[in-house]
């Protein structure tokens, strides 16, 4: 399967891309409402590539973030939110052509770096960022406590 276009998503993308955020993001419950939403903000980007055929193969999502961004140095700091390629497309250069295109729409907007996370065991996510030039900075742990007698 071979890469014909990426381009930025928009509402006749919902189906292709909501089926595409289920296989990366299972537990999602994104409303119709909020996609629509997330493509009307200005600091968030959603890409989609497609094949030949015009069948959506890919995404990316990506933000402007403005608040600190564990291992880098500036501020806004673009940062890659999601990044999913169909299986049978996989190792063919969607993954690369949809990260160059969130790293020209990163500098356009004045950052001087693209930040990314991954699960800590996702060791296929881990070697594809090292492939698409990003360097690991912190491993971090987070913890919970759920407090006794909360109301919410």
């Amino acid at each position: 399967m071979s890469l014909h276009g990426v381009r930025r998503a928009d509402t006749r993308d919902l189906a292709s891309w909501m089926a595409m955020r289920l296989s990366l993001w299972p537990d999602a419950d994104d409303t119709v409402d909020a996609l629509l939403a997330q493509l009307e903000e200005d600091d968030q980007l959603v890409l989609l590539a497609f094949d030949a055929d015009g069948q959506a193969i890919g995404f990316a999502e990506a933000t402007l973030r403005h608040d600190y961004v564990n291992g880098t140095e500036s501020s806004p700091v673009g940062f890659l939110e999601g990044l999913y390629v169909v299986p049978a497309a996989r190792r063919s250069g969607v993954g690369r052509a949809l990260v160059d295109a969130v790293e020209r729409w990163t500098r356009e907007r004045g950052c001087r770096e693209l930040a990314s996370d991954a699960l800590i065991d996702n060791a296929a996510s881990h070697a594809a960022h090292a492939a698409y030039g990003f360097e690991e900075t912190e491993r971090v742990v987070y913890f919970r406590k759920a407090l006794a007698g909360a109301t919410r």
